[in-house]
């Protein structure tokens, strides 16, 4: 097979990963058909192209919210992917996905948004994002490759760090309150299905040249996922809450309060209708399901 795998030792990247396909990483990591190299340095990534009929590019700087340096989510999320999806056009590569995220676009407030939402993203990392989503397509232009953006809402499943397992672990050690119900719909998507919808974005021809929201059809409420992982863990069904005015005025103590605030109780609701209607691809992985699998709980219920 002639596939390359960027971050292939991440959390999606090695559940990608099928035997015999080209990896590349930046330092070496003991895996068969490694190229060692960095997304900043041109004539490594030349070299990890050759050759190559398919480019899936995991890697990146994945926390959204805060970094010690500033600039990092620049180099690395839209520099980077700039000069990998240039060395891929330049060696020939035939199709080029791109893990980028629904961060790239506005804050959608109370909608449920799709791909067409106006608005700039809120955040470097969004800004970074945009940047090498858009230099994706130019690129496949230029080149006549095949290009797919994937806009990934949250995604969890087992060995994942993101906002759901921390939450679940939070809940497991016994310190994390009941959330209210506000209403509030949260997108999200388990790994699995990402890796499918990965591949299927690469052997499809009218994925050519698109940007697609990759998430679950189905949105939950914050309070709905605690019930979730509560009786996934075991756990009794709690049947009172903190209450959502004491959540905000925490929240107004500190930024960084508020952002987490904002997260637990507020609304990130996106739609996949468009590849779900262009593609075919519906997310099968359900919130029970997939919150078993993070939590490496079997249909025993034994734990790993």
């Amino acid at each position: 097979m002639r596939v390359l795998v960027t971050g292939a030792t991440g959390f999606i990247g090695r559940r990608l990963l099928w035997p015999g396909e080209r990896v590349f990483v930046r330092r070496p990591a003991g895996l068969p058909n490694e190229v060692v190299g960095d997304l900043l340095n041109p004539v490594s990534l030349a070299r990890a192209c050759e050759g190559m009929e398919t480019v899936f590019h995991c890697a990146g700087y994945a926390h959204a919210f805060s970094s010690s340096d500033p600039d990092i989510h620049w180099r690395i999320n839209f520099e980077g992917t700039r000069n990998l999806v240039n060395a891929a056009g330049q060696a020939g590569v035939r199709h080029f996905v791109f893990l980028s995220s629904v961060k790239a676009m506005a804050e959608p407030g109370d909608q449920c948004i799709d791909e067409d939402w106006p608005g700039e993203p809120a955040t470097p990392y969004g800004k970074a994002k945009l940047a090498a989503e858009k230099a994706v397509l130019e690129t496949g232009g230029k080149y006549g490759m095949d290009v797919v953006n994937l806009r990934l809402a949250m995604v969890y499943g087992r060995g994942g760090r993101g906002n759901l397992e921390r939450l679940a672990r939070a809940i497991r050690a016994g310190w994390m309150p009941p959330l209210p119900e506000t209403g509030n719909r949260r997108s999200l998507v388990h790994v699995q299905d990402v890796v499918e919808v990965m591949r299927l974005a690469a052997e499809r021809p009218e994925a050519a040249g698109r940007t697609y929201i990759v998430a679950d059809a189905r949105c939950y409420s914050t309070r709905a996922i605690y019930d979730a992982i509560r009786a996934a863990l075991g756990l009794p069904r709690v049947g009172w809450s903190v209450p959502t005015w004491l959540l905000r005025a925490a929240g107004r103590l500190h930024p960084r309060l508020d952002d987490m605030v904002d997260r637990l109780i507020g609304s990130a609701c996106y739609s996949p209708a468009r590849i779900e209607r262009e593609l075919g691809w519906r997310a099968r992985v359900g919130l029970k399901e997939g919150l078993r699998e993070m939590l490496g709980i079997h249909a025993d219920g034994e734990c790993d």
